[in-house]
């Protein structure tokens, strides 16, 4: 019994080391009949270029007032779309994870966390970036939205990486109707983290918006 179990062990050993000669010599021999230009593309990512071209779709979106006729791959976020193809830069790229705010902007009036919001989502809608807070244009003879002077005034800045989403919220905050007391303004502006210690000053920079009454 025993010899007969170790014939059956060297047989399946063999059977086994055979296999995988099978298929070390296949995967050889399809390398070796791979043309050098096709291993050359693949090596430089032609390939993926030659596929994300396939998967482009088209989108139409209104971004700080002028519409944009686009093609993009449908897994691309709204901040990738604004900061990698659009150059809008101001909104800010932080944890990608939706979890500090940075990259804040208002769809349709509603403040959304960019790199959450697939781009495709936003068809036919109205994106507002930091940019496109402001009246009048991009040169000299911009005016400030009341929300970027009262952030000015109360020394809400800190580094500056997370103020444009900070100023995002602060204007959606009061246009919810969240901005009647510190602590609720603290609330409801809970979705922007700083490390720096100047939230006081962003709340008195909100508090003074709200009780100017200026449109925002």
């Amino acid at each position: 019994m025993a010899k007969h179990e170790h014939i059956e062990d060297e047989s399946e050993n063999s059977n086994a080391s055979r296999r995988i000669f099978l298929k070390q010599s296949s995967a050889l021999a399809a390398l070796a009949i791979t043309p050098p230009a096709a291993l050359t593309a693949v090596e430089n990512g032609l390939d993926e270029k030659v596929a994300a071209a396939f998967e482009q779709m088209p989108l139409q979106v209104d971004i700080n007032g002028n519409v944009h006729k686009l093609s993009i791959e449908p897994r691309v976020t709204l901040l990738d779309l604004l900061r990698e193809q659009l150059h809008l830069t101001g909104t800010k790229k932080g944890c990608d994870h939706g979890q500090c705010g940075a990259c804040t902007v208002h769809v349709d009036g509603a403040r959304v966390n960019a790199c959450l919001t697939l781009a495709m989502t936003t068809e036919g809608c109205k994106v507002t970036t930091i940019e496109g807070l402001s009246e009048g244009g991009h040169d000299a003879t911009a005016r400030l939205h009341p929300m970027q002077e009262a952030f000015i005034k109360h020394d809400g800045f800190q580094c500056g990486y997370c103020t444009p989403g900070q100023i995002m919220s602060a204007v959606a905050c009061i246009r919810e109707g969240h901005a009647n007391s510190p602590e609720e303004i603290r609330e409801y502006m809970s979705g922007n983290i700083c490390r720096c210690g100047a939230y006081t000053n962003i709340v008195n920079a909100i508090i003074d918006v709200k009780q100017g009454g200026a449109k925002v």
